[in-house]
């Protein structure tokens, strides 16, 4: 399989840190809101821009997914994919489990829910319980979608809705007893389940699929060569896109973070009633990104993990102004390979694996904010639910899709979980803008981090799969060049019985001295044209 592992092809433009986007976008937008309120026409056409850079970004999640498995799978044998693989969902889930726990101690530590807070801010929207055991089974149904074009378009959701049963009233009921009873009885409501398609892409549905896919690639070997050149030809043009696109993300993520900053109503007096919250979720996910994922890294790999961060900062960067993990995939592919040297096989396994079900960030945040919520509403949670709080936004964070603000649709589950009020979370909506930019960036720094420890953890094993690859191709080799001189000699043996037989020919026409003559002439000749096919072919 030496085909599937070809040289390493450097970009010509490096994927540089450009951290001016949101400087300029954070300044544009605080020097804005200063002036008179902006028409909301201002607030579209400044935010233009941006909503273009995640429509560009966006536009490449498919065709970079499909590819970046199908390339790194099928240079990878199925033992091979197997402990890569077990080696990321180690990383991911220890990870998990650390930022939900971190967010957990930070909270009661630092205690931001006060119950005058919800004085000030009113009660918010009230929000339909999610089921665990429904989300559960909407996780499973993903990963196996049943279309593969509406998967890359849609997915599907179990919806419950509560139907009120109609009761026909007494009408025999004719005593005082009996009307009172009829008019001030409740409504029964029966509840009913039905699964609906939202739009949305599956990213772990086309990811669950293309894996095997690349698996099973990789397994025909020769047989599926023609196929693989075509995905790593797909793959090197999205590639090439990306760079167009890395020039114009500057300008893109100014415009998003000033058109965001400038379209929030009231920053200041939610910065005052939410200010604690945001300081603990920021506190955590700071010494998350900042001191436990760079000692993971340098605990195993023993290589200076600020180092690995620089060559990362345009991906973080990026995410930052986009608040999509999948909308940043593009970015941190080119970092962590050109960058970095991480081998296209890890990367194109563990990165796409990653911005689906590894969320830090927001298992850190959604751990936070269930609490946060439980001190606004004076409720004290023991050290079961407590429990139950951080094993749920672990599990809930990893069904998270990588789209902006999942962390708001996935906290549901854990509120329900430990049966906290859920109309508490339109309150929250407010700085949900700001905190997913903090946690998506921690999300694909931990992506990022996770794929140098695996690299580092399987490099041994690459390189004996590469040593393999090109002892076989050294056997192919020596093969077809066997096979050709045999049919070289078989060549030249019909050549020499074709002079012979011209040889005979001419003897029996020409007489006994011109046939020798003749005879040592033609002779000759042929063995001269022997030695001028074998010149030419060697050449």
């Amino acid at each position: 399989m030496g085909f599937l592992n070809g040289p390493k092809r450097r970009q010509e433009i490096k994927c540089h840190p450009k951290p001016s986007g949101v400087i300029l976008g954070a300044v544009s937008g605080m020097l804005l809101r200063v002036a008179s309120p902006i028409d909301p026409n201002i607030v579209m056409v400044i935010s233009f821009p941006g909503d273009i850079l995640m429509r560009m970004l966006k536009m490449l999640i498919l065709p970079l997914i499909i590819s970046s498995l199908i390339t790194g799978l099928a240079g990878l044998d199925a033992k091979s994919s197997g402990r890569l693989g077990t080696r990321a969902m180690v990383y991911y889930m220890s990870t998990t489990i650390i930022a939900a726990v971190l967010g957990v101690i930070l909270v009661l530590v630092i205690h931001p829910g006060n119950p005058k807070l919800k004085e000030n801010l009113g009660e918010g929207e009230k929000n339909d319980e999610v089921s665990s055991l429904d989300a559960f089974f909407d996780l499973i149904r993903n990963l196996f979608p049943e279309n593969l074009v509406q998967a890359c378009f849609q997915q599907i959701q179990t919806v419950t809705k509560k139907l009120e049963v109609i009761i026909e009233e007494d009408i025999n009921a004719t005593s005082v007893e009996g009307l009172v009873a009829n008019i001030t009885k409740e409504p029964e409501f029966i509840i009913k389940k039905s699964l609906q398609f939202k739009s949305g892409m599956n990213v772990l549905g086309m990811i669950g699929f293309f894996i095997a896919f690349g698996i099973c690639m990789g397994k025909m070997g020769e047989k599926a060569r023609l196929m693989l050149e075509f995905f790593n030809i797909l793959n090197e043009i999205v590639m090439k896109l990306v760079i167009c696109i890395m020039w114009y993300s500057p300008f893109g993520i100014a415009c998003l973070i000033c058109g965001k900053i400038i379209s929030i109503k009231d920053l200041e007096v939610v910065g005052r009633q939410l200010g604690m919250y945001m300081v603990t979720v920021v506190i955590g996910l700071i010494i998350h990104g900042v001191i436990f994922l760079p000692s993971i890294y340098f605990v195993i790999v023993r290589k200076n993990p600020f180092t690995f961060f620089l060559g990362i900062f345009q991906a973080w960067i990026t995410a930052l102004g986009t608040a999509s993990s999948a909308g940043t995939l593009p970015v941190t592919f080119r970092c962590l390979e050109e960058n970095l040297g991480i081998d296209k096989r890890v990367t194109r396994f563990v990165l796409p694996v990653g911005a689906t079900i590894n969320m830090d960030g927001t298992a850190l945040y959604e751990a936070v904010a269930a609490i946060f919520i439980a001190q606004m509403n004076g409720i004290h949670l023991d050290p079961g639910q407590i429990v139950t709080v951080s094993l749920t936004a672990t599990l809930a964070s990893v069904g998270a899709a990588s789209i902006p603000s999942a962390g708001l649709v996935t906290m549901l589950l854990i509120l329900t979980a430990v049966g906290l009020p859920t109309q508490d979370i339109s309150l929250l909506v407010a700085v949900d803008w700001l905190l997913d930019r903090f946690r998506t960036s921690v999300n694909v720094v931990g992506d990022s981090y996770g794929a140098g420890i695996v690299y580092h953890l399987s490099k041994a094993e690459l390189d004996e799969l590469d040593a393999h690859a090109a002892k076989s191709d050294d056997i192919e080799m020596m093969s077809k060049t066997q096979s050709y001189y045999d049919d070289m000699k078989n060549h030249h043996e019909n050549n020499s019985n074709q002079c012979v037989l011209t040889t005979t020919a001419t003897t029996s026409t020409s007489g006994n001295a011109s046939a020798t003559a003749n005879n040592s002439v033609v002779v000759d000749e042929c063995k001269v044209q022997i030695m001028l096919t074998d010149v030419e072919t060697c050449i």
